[in-house]
């Protein structure tokens, strides 16, 4: 892959879209494809691509987007006009991740690029390669990748451009357009009236007729507050308003003053009669509302002997609560033990019926009381089952296994202690097969020990001999070398002659 990079050309112009999978840097050969990056470069500022989806997705080929109508048929260029296709010699697509101009066919070059997840050799020489992708944004790049795609090769969910920033541009005389908004026109939605199809109904006819009496019913009396008494003919109901006469307020000290001329002209009224019945008026009014107040008392006595009451029953339900949980909480532990019970009785007759099954097949099994090879056979299928039986699992393997290396150390450690007593006790004496054979079998071969290092003392060191770490540096170049070669060469090819006369005699 390193050939690829150092054939490809340096770059002068970089581009940052935000998508909704994440950044993805851009990096430009703005000066292999001077057109094609100042497009891409001038609709980025002009914010062109801002909303466009990436709306054709091939997997394992091509991402394309940057197309405004989101569907692969718009999109112009800053010319006004599709611009000619710029193609570089050092310029392949060669791998992932590189930038070029989607077009319809040659010279028809637009707003729309598109993005490679994999070597594309069929693009060259075809579509305009003008940028790669940098940076770890290549893996937010392939995310693009992952999504359903329909039949037509459009996304079900499609990704976006949120925005796009330059950060390095390579053109400094770009000078942004000043592209218009899309206004969205507001649809005002006219109100249609239902038309009844009376043709469906049995009584067609009939509803048709009183739907027109009720229509210019309406018509006439839009607008007004209508009663029952306006739409029944119901003979009892008049239709007609009632007119209510206005009275005119008439002032209290007048009529008093009637009523005390008339009471004067019958019978003659003294100051002290008139001062006592103002008098017994007021205390008649004192005495009413005293009498309204009473009850109210009464009332808030009774409502607080409820509350009393009701703070009672409370705490004995919440006493009778309790006292139902824990009879509930007894019951299920009587149940759960019951259960246990039952598995543990189920359990054991399992076990005692593969025994009994177990003692009737060893007596099935004839002559294994006369063979002693059945006999040898039953012992090991015995042992080999009862270790299968104690397997155990977790922390109590790891604990019987520590055990048995406990066990083993200790074993070693006991024979050698042995064999060195015996060492010093006995002198060397001559090896017999029969003595080998016994601690084969036994374990007394435990205790011995392999050394590789012979304890023989050196009395002396040959100087001409060389050590194993000795090794010999020459020069093939020079002379001696090459005769001490030439030497060896003579030897052998002398000693191949000697072997061939001696063939041939």
């Amino acid at each position: 892959m390193s050939n690829i990079y150092i054939q490809e050309p340096p770059t002068s112009g970089k581009v940052l879209l935000r998508t909704t999978v994440g950044d993805i840097d851009i990096e430009l050969w703005a000066r292999e494809c001077p057109k094609a990056c100042r497009n891409f470069v001038q609709l980025c500022l002009e914010g062109y691509y801002n909303g466009t989806t990436f709306h054709r997705l091939v997997k394992g080929f091509i991402v394309q987007g940057g197309d405004p109508n989101n569907d692969g048929t718009g999109g112009e260029s800053i010319y006004g006009h599709p611009f000619k296709d710029e193609f570089h010699s050092r310029l392949r697509y060669s791998r992932r991740g590189l930038v070029g101009m989607a077009s319809s066919g040659k010279d028809d070059n637009g707003s729309q690029f598109f993005f490679t997840f994999a070597p594309t050799p069929e693009l060259e020489n075809k579509n305009t390669l003008f940028g790669k992708v940098t940076g770890d944004t290549v893996f937010n790049m392939l995310k693009l990748e992952e999504g359903i795609v329909d039949h037509q090769e459009r996304p079900m969910y499609a990704h976006r451009i949120i925005s796009t920033e330059v950060l390095s541009n390579p053109f400094n005389d770009i000078v942004p357009r000043s592209l218009p908004k899309p206004t969205k026109v507001k649809k005002s939605k006219k109100e249609k009236q239902g038309v009844k199809n009376f043709g469906l109904l049995s009584f067609g006819e009939e509803a048709e007729g009183d739907e027109q009496e009720t229509t210019i019913f309406v018509k006439q009396n839009a607008g007004k507050a209508k009663s029952l008494h306006d739409v029944t003919d119901d003979p009892k109901l008049s239709k007609e308003a009632i007119k209510v006469p206005k009275k005119e307020p008439e002032s209290e000290p007048e009529q008093n003053y009637e009523h005390l001329s008339d009471d004067c002209e019958e019978e003659p009224v003294t100051k002290s009669s008139i001062n006592s019945d103002i008098i017994k008026s007021k205390l008649s009014r004192t005495s009413k509302p005293t009498s309204a107040k009473q009850p109210k008392r009464e009332d808030i006595k009774s409502e607080s002997e409820d509350d009393e009451d009701d703070v009672l029953m409370t705490q004995e339900e919440e006493k009778n609560q309790k006292i139902s949980k824990e009879k509930s909480k007894i019951r299920e532990e009587i149940a759960s033990l019951k259960r246990q019970y039952q598995m543990d009785k189920v359990i054991k007759d399992k076990q005692l019926s593969k025994e009994s099954e177990k003692n009737a097949k060893k007596d099935d099994i004839k002559g294994a009381n006369e063979n002693q090879y059945i006999k040898d056979f039953i012992q090991t299928k015995e042992k080999y089952t009862a270790k299968a039986k104690t397997t155990l699992k977790g922390q109590g393997r790891e604990e019987f296994t520590l055990s048995l290396l406990s066990k083993f150390k200790s074993k070693l450690n006991n024979l050698k202690y042995k064999s060195n007593s015996e060492d010093d006790e006995k002198e060397p004496k001559d090896v017999d097969d029969n003595e080998v054979e016994k601690e084969i079998s036994g374990d007394d071969w435990l205790a011995h020990s392999l050394n590789f290092n012979s304890n023989v003392p050196v009395l002396a060191k040959d100087a001409s001999t060389k050590g194993d770490d000795w090794y010999d540096v020459y020069d093939p170049r020079n002379p001696l070398n090459k005769r001490k070669r030439g030497a060896t060469d003579h030897s052998k090819s002398s000693q191949k002659s000697k072997s061939s006369r001696q063939n041939y005699k």
